[in-house]
């Protein structure tokens, strides 16, 4: 999450989102205790929770430098190489920006891409020894993405992952992306998709928030085609009646049935669902989410709301931000 948007909402973005696992794991990258990451990363069973667990490390400053001194050492050593490569692909994207690509240097490109390829290159020597990798697979799918490799390869690697693990939430996000327009998909594809894969995964899924997540893409395109952020027009998509009861549906399909269960990296979904409650008006639905996720604001999707037009937050932007989140904390009042 921006700098600025942390000023704004008053919180500190906590990558672990609070799981003493995830912190355990993150201070042993930080010290360079190679075994202590090791026995930890290796230690987690669920595919899930192993891509939000490389997520973590990905994140945290310099840790390529001593990985890629392990990989000198031990070069089959599939856990550094999937870390190794969940780092590059950080670092690629730091090279490249949040911006659109038409504000991407030459140089920022030239980074984005030479970083994409190293962390291509290592996640494949993991599923060439492990075809059954799904950490390294999920990794995969974002340097498709990246690399430009187009909608049809990045589904086809989506499709190794669900035929090993059907509800891999994260590797769902990435093909939501994969399938936005500002990656060659279209809006079409990208509701089908989060529609489909809501309807078809079990009751308490917290899948069903791709739905909220694709009109916030939708609502991003939109908004970024005006030039202005301006809250009032832009959340005119938000407030018809059919988007707002298939929030309401999907959030009753997923995190508020009684099925659901929260694993490590959970905040992201209760954020989506957040932040698109908010511009539909539905506050009093939006508070509840915010109560849920307490201190862990997540950057995906909040940083969404600043990379429209980054220099217009402002004073003004500040207090149109305070506007939309204010009423959550009046817990009696209604929707509007």
């Amino acid at each position: 999450m921006s700098a600025l948007l942390q000023r704004a909402l008053g919180v500190h973005v906590d990558p672990c989102e609070g799981d003493p696992v995830a912190r355990r794991l993150t201070a042993a990258a930080a010290r360079r205790d190679w075994p202590a990451v090791r026995e930890i990363f290796d230690g987690v069973t669920d595919l899930d929770d192993r891509s939000f667990y490389a997520e973590v490390v990905s994140v945290v400053p310099g840790v390529e430098k001593w990985l890629s001194a392990v990989i000198r050492d031990e070069p089959y050593d599939a856990t550094a190489l999937v870390l190794y490569g969940y780092r590059m692909t950080v670092l690629a994207w730091k090279a490249r920006g949040n911006t659109g690509g038409e504000h991407v240097t030459r140089q920022g490109w030239r980074k984005f891409f030479e970083r994409l390829r190293i962390a291509e290159e290592a996640l494949d020597q993991v599923i060439l020894k492990d075809p059954d990798n799904v950490t390294a697979r999920y990794g995969m799918m974002i340097t498709s993405r990246g690399l430009q490799f187009g909608v049809a390869e990045t589904r086809r690697r989506f499709d190794e992952i669900v035929s090993r693990h059907p509800g891999h939430l994260r590797a769902h996000q990435q093909l939501l992306q994969q399938l936005c327009t500002k990656w060659g998909g279209s809006h079409a594809a990208m509701y089908a998709f989060a529609r489909e894969s809501m309807n078809r995964a079990p009751a308490g899924s917290p899948l069903g928030s791709l739905v909220a997540m694709a009109h916030l893409e939708y609502w991003l395109h939109t908004s970024g085609s005006t030039g202005r952020l301006d809250f009032r027009l832009n959340t005119r998509h938000f407030r018809t009646p059919k988007v707002r009861a298939e929030l309401r549906e999907a959030l009753d399909r997923s995190v508020r049935h009684p099925d659901y269960q929260r694993r490590p990296g959970w905040a992201r979904v209760h954020n989506e669902f957040a932040t698109a409650l908010v511009l539909a008006g539905e506050r009093s639905a939006a508070a509840e989410q915010f109560r849920t996720i307490g201190p862990h604001l997540t950057r995906v999707p909040w940083i969404y709301l600043t990379a429209l037009v980054p220099w217009q937050w402002s004073s003004r932007g500040y207090r149109s931000l305070a506007y939309l989140l204010s009423p959550l904390d009046r817990q009696s009042r209604p929707d509007r």
